[in-house]
């Protein structure tokens, strides 16, 4: 390496940590950074042991590798949010492996339009760093802003492997197989963690790393020569084996009778609540299922999410209960009208702006990429194959994001977490694309610029000139004009999640205030909080009580949860022991009554009372259950 280049990648280091630092200080100044979703609340509890009382990779939502490193840090030490931390530390670490590489690119850019590299820097000031990162932190505030405050692990997966794509395709072009895979590890270890991190989202955006692949190995001079197929083959090939072992160990750390129970378990749940709810949720489907053995006092427990009370509902009948579904429910829909509405769906989202500003943004990059195959175009006497590379390139992504998409919208699984996770990955290859069509473009117009002045094509490539930077200069506009809407949306959100969240500190400071019992909590009373991501660990660790429908309900972690307080079941639990009480809102209670409990234990030829013994707050109440 030149020193001159050396000097360069550190000047970009450091002026990007500190543009990076800067990001930070005022995000931490302007909001507080939460865990989005009750997911990642619960398996923060696993990993700091205060779900089981001792730190666990058993979380059931990351590969067991990952799971089993950040429990042990809470083992070292248990103060410290780790998991928040790793999740902020992947997430800004993205946006500065990315930056760094824009300014890297960008020097490279002027190292072809000039005479020599001292020129490339100097046409490159820290001053038009400053103003590329300027952009960069545009977009963030812009278009992540909701993502980087409230965290996710889907969205933090989804942001390693756009990373890790875009790293991939602008890496240096080389001959060498041995530099190719070692300036390439970057993009390796980030796909394997995204895929430790949640492997679902990886394997979604996976034909996106694919095609970014095969971008490249087009590109090259000689496409099957050997040499290319130790580059690339190596490349997929670490990062498959990488993705194997993770699997293989996940798999041997879940390989008990007890875990592998539970993973069919859950499998069945997660096919029953996220794809045909309706079947325990609407009063229509009650009839089906009492043909199927479920009476009514179930399905009310199904309906309410609490079917933890009742331990026969258990593996066998959930599993009976999601075939069914999935043969009845699924095989009587209008697939052919589904499909029309969701091809609907998918246009309107993509071209009338469903989801601005990510789609209007996705079309200009879209067009970005256009524009600067086509002035590259302009700066070639005859322009071979290759040079056209760009029309089938878009024609690819745009055909694999719809199958993509489409696949998605008809499991009809689309939330937020996962459309806005395509939509980066889709940025992160779009804006490859564009990054090494531009510089290319600008060396071919500098080398015979002269005399294109004089030609019809150096017009035409002055046009398409100022198109591209029209292009660019909308996307950097939309960007910032939306950094004020993100702002305030994010104020209204957080402001929110204060408000609700003070029930949840205030069940959480009364249950640790009665460390000699424990409480059963209705699911519906308590799914909506979350948590502060820098407020720790309570003191105390272990949390004596757990919803009673959660997705860890009936795992062998929950067993060991309950078997702290000698609680073998909740049935028996909050009817035998003195020490175990249910928490309830009012507002669940008004609208749920306490029926669908007594008849419970109606059914087991019990007859038992519900009453109040303390109050939490002004939403909340405490409840015993009486024979």
């Amino acid at each position: 390496m030149k020193k001159g280049t050396g000097s360069g990648n550190y000047q970009n280091y450091i002026l990007t940590l500190l543009v990076l630092a800067v990001n930070v200080l005022l995000l931490g100044f302007c909001f507080d950074f939460y865990y989005d979703l009750n997911d990642d609340t619960m398996m923060l509890d696993i990993m700091a042991g205060a779900y089981s009382g001792t730190p666990d990779g058993h979380n059931m939502q990351t590969l067991y590798p990952l799971g089993a490193v950040i429990a042990l840090c809470y083992r070292v030490w248990g103060s410290v949010p780790w998991y928040g931390f790793f999740l902020c530390l992947c997430q800004f670490g993205c946006f500065w492996l990315a930056a760094v590489r824009l300014c890297a690119l960008t020097e490279q850019a002027g190292g072809r339009a000039a005479a020599d590299g001292a020129g490339a820097r100097r046409g490159f000031s820290i001053g038009k760093k400053l103003l590329l990162l300027l952009v960069w932190s545009l977009f963030v505030w812009g278009v992540c802003l909701a993502h980087v405050v409230n965290i996710q692990y889907t969205v933090t997966s989804a942001m390693l492997s756009a990373t890790a794509l875009f790293l991939f395709l602008t890496a240096r072009d080389t001959d060498n197989v041995r530099r190719f895979l070692f300036q390439n590890i970057p993009s390796v270890v980030l796909v394997i963690l995204a895929y430790q991190l949640r492997s679902e989202m990886l394997l979604l955006t996976f034909p996106f790393i694919c095609l970014a692949g095969l971008c490249r190995l087009t590109g090259e001079k000689k496409i099957f020569e050997k040499t290319n197929f130790f580059k690339y083959g190596g490349v997929l090939g670490i990062m498959l084996a990488g993705m194997l072992l993770s699997g293989g160990i996940d798999y041997g750390a879940y390989g008990s009778a007890q875990w592998q129970d539970f993973l069919k378990f859950f499998e069945a749940r997660t096919t029953i609540y996220d794809f045909y709810p309706e079947l325990v949720t609407e009063e229509s489907h009650g009839a089906q299922l009492l043909e199927l053995g479920v009476p009514a006092y179930q399905q009310a427990l199904l309906r309410n999410y609490d079917y933890g009370l009742d331990e026969t509902i258990d593996t066998a009948f959930l599993t009976k209960l999601a075939g069914y579904a999935t043969k009845t429910l699924r095989g009587a829909k209008d697939w052919s009208g589904i499909v029309k509405e969701q091809a609907y769906r998918y246009f309107y989202r993509t071209f009338r702006g469903g989801d601005r500003p990510y789609s209007t943004l996705l079309l200009l990059l879209y067009a970005a990429v256009l524009a600067a195959g086509c002035r590259g175009l302009c700066g070639q006497k005859r322009p071979g194959v290759r040079s056209y590379a760009f029309l089938w390139q878009l024609a690819l992504l745009a055909a694999g994001r719809t199958a993509v998409w489409m696949f998605i919208l008809l499991r009809g699984r689309d939330p937020e977490r996962i459309t806005h996770s395509l939509y980066l990955v889709e940025y992160a290859l779009l804006a490859a694309l564009a990054a090494r069509m531009i510089p290319r473009a600008a060396a071919a117009g500098v080398s015979s610029g002269q005399d294109r002045q004089q030609e019809t094509g150096g017009r035409a490539r002055r046009l398409w000139s100022g198109i591209l930077a029209g292009i660019l200069l909308a996307a950097v506009m939309l960007s910032g004009g939306s950094v004020a809407g993100s702002i305030a949306a994010l104020q209204v959100d957080q402001a929110q999640r204060e408000a609700v969240n003070r029930d949840w500190q205030a069940i959480d400071e009364y249950c640790r205030a009665h460390k000699e019992n424990f409480y059963f909590e209705d699911v519906y009373s308590t799914v909506g909080f979350s948590r502060k991501i820098f407020d720790g660990v309570p003191d105390g660790g272990y949390a004596n009580y757990d919803i009673l429908g959660g997705w860890m309900c009936n795992s062998p972690l929950y067993y060991e949860k309950i078997g702290r307080y000698g609680i073998e079941s909740a049935q028996q639990g909050l009817l035998e022991q003195d020490n175990v009480y249910w928490i309830m809102s009012d507002t669940e209670v008004a609208q749920q009554g306490f029926g669908w409990l007594t008849d419970y234990y109606d059914a087991q030829g019990i007859t038992v009372t519900v009453e109040e013994t303390d109050r939490i707050g002004e939403a909340y109440a405490v409840y015993r259950v009486w024979r």
